[in-house]
């Protein structure tokens, strides 16, 4: 992932940013001083990146209505054992979901509600709910 480092646009950008400002220095400096927050955007990207995958979406989904055994995510996935569990630790690492062990079982379920709030979000967003 690439950050926006501190240092002034060369090339093109800073072709561009000659023919729409008086002064584009000045505009260079007031982009660079508001530009993202870094550690922000540091914080998204492993939740976002999580989410990018159908399979992982449609483990959220199936933990909507509470928590499910890690084999019964298999059967919703249609995924073998190993699939499913790399699905559940890259949403686990995210903080998307938690987990217990009922003895030799794992058990899974949303960590917040907030989840389900970005994932009926998502669908507000594309009118489609």
């Amino acid at each position: 992932m690439s950050g926006t480092g501190d240092s002034a646009p060369t090339g093109e950008a800073r072709e561009t940013l000659e023919r729409l400002y008086d002064d584009p220095d000045e505009e260079i400096r007031a982009l660079l001083a508001n530009g993202p927050d870094e550690a922000a955007v540091e914080a998204q990207y492993p939740v976002f990146r999580a989410l990018a995958n159908e399979d992982r979406l449609r483990i959220l989904d199936a933990l909507r209505d509470g928590e499910r055994c890690g084999c019964e995510l298999m059967v919703l996935v249609e995924a073998p054992q190993s699939t499913v569990a790399t699905h559940l630790r890259k949403l686990r690492d995210a903080g998307l979901v938690t987990s217990r062990k009922k003895g030799k079982w794992n058990y899974y379920r949303i960590a917040d509600a907030a989840v389900m709030d970005v994932l009926d979000l998502a669908v507000a967003l594309r009118g489609e709910g």
